[in-house]
């Protein structure tokens, strides 16, 4: 049985039912022009916040209490802000570990020339890879102009406390979703068998810019994950391609190994094929490229610039 937060609570004597999702059905956080940081719904239900961000468009944002995706119970203030400063939907302290499943798209094993595996490859980023869907990758000194590579992927985003998951359970244990770049040094990754120090570098997990509530998307199957590069479309493919479901992973993270996943916890899911290391020639990352990285369903769209330290 899951350890669930989610349960009824007891006040004064009387039972007091939670909210089965939360007031929000897009998130973001942000820095407004007082200097203070905010979380809140944007007011256009339709605007892709990555993109409005970067053409200097103004975001407006019904504010809710607290600050954080992760008070379930929060309700709306009243309060309207404009984002100043885009921000990453949960922060660094609040995701802690990356969980990371690696090869999980058919299509990506294809071209890739693997088999397909049987179990799901679990690696981690650091939280310092955290950062927004708004603000340029810096490619540190120790990585070359030939390696630095873009996987766009579908991040589950934990709401309460996970351990020892069903398959059938998981679901109600995922707060939203959100849109993630799995940023990876490829000559780096080939040095070793373990992934984390190549794709573990500062930055090298942009996230957002939103987290859209499973209570607007019942089946994450149905996203459209896509990479452009330079306005070239490098990756189009669709989350039904997935080798293992979401509830397939959030159960294999928390029930099999044992690991307790708290609310806010990132589980990035792989991603689709096109990655420009199967490009002909391949194609990495340089300074200067404009890097579009997004997903449907109003998860939107990271508007990153490549630079270099």
């Amino acid at each position: 049985m899951g350890i669930s937060h989610g349960a009824n609570e007891t006040v004064n004597g009387s039972v007091t039912a939670k909210q089965q999702f939360p007031i929000w059905k897009r998130w973001v956080r942000f820095q407004s022009d007082d200097g203070k940081i905010y979380g809140g719904e944007p007011v256009d239900s339709d605007v892709d916040v990555g993109t409005a961000i970067i053409n200097k468009h103004e975001v407006a944002v019904r504010i809710v209490e607290g600050g954080s995706a992760l008070d379930h119970d929060a309700q709306f203030t009243g309060e309207t802000r404009v984002i100043q400063k885009l921000l990453s939907p949960v922060s660094q302290q609040e995701a802690g570990t990356v969980r990371c499943i690696g090869l999980n798209y058919k299509e990506h094993a294809a071209e890739m020339k693997l088999a397909l595996p049987s179990t799901p490859t679990v690696f981690l980023k650091a939280d310092t890879c955290i950062a927004s869907a708004a603000e340029p990758i810096v490619l540190p000194s120790n990585v070359e102009c030939d390696e630095a590579d873009y996987e766009v992927e579908l991040a589950i985003i934990i709401g309460k406390l996970c351990k020892d998951v069903s398959v059938a359970d998981a679901q109600s244990y995922v707060l939203g979703y959100a849109t993630a770049n799995d940023v990876t040094a490829r000559q780096h990754q080939d040095r070793t068998s373990q992934w984390s120090y190549a794709k573990g570098m500062d930055g090298f997990c942009p996230l957002g810019p939103c987290i859209v509530s499973t209570e607007s998307i019942p089946n994450p199957a149905d996203l459209n994950l896509r990479t452009s590069l330079n306005g070239k479309t490098m990756q189009n493919g669709y989350a039904d391609d997935m080798i293992f479901s979401v509830p397939e992973i959030v159960s294999h993270l928390s029930k099999p190994q044992g690991h307790t996943l708290r609310p806010g916890t990132v589980i990035i899911t792989g991603t689709p094929c096109g990655i420009g290391v199967s490009q002909n020639p391949p194609r990495f990352l340089q300074p200067g490229d404009k890097l579009r990285i997004s997903i449907s369903h109003g998860l939107g769209t990271q508007v990153c610039e490549i630079t270099r330290d």
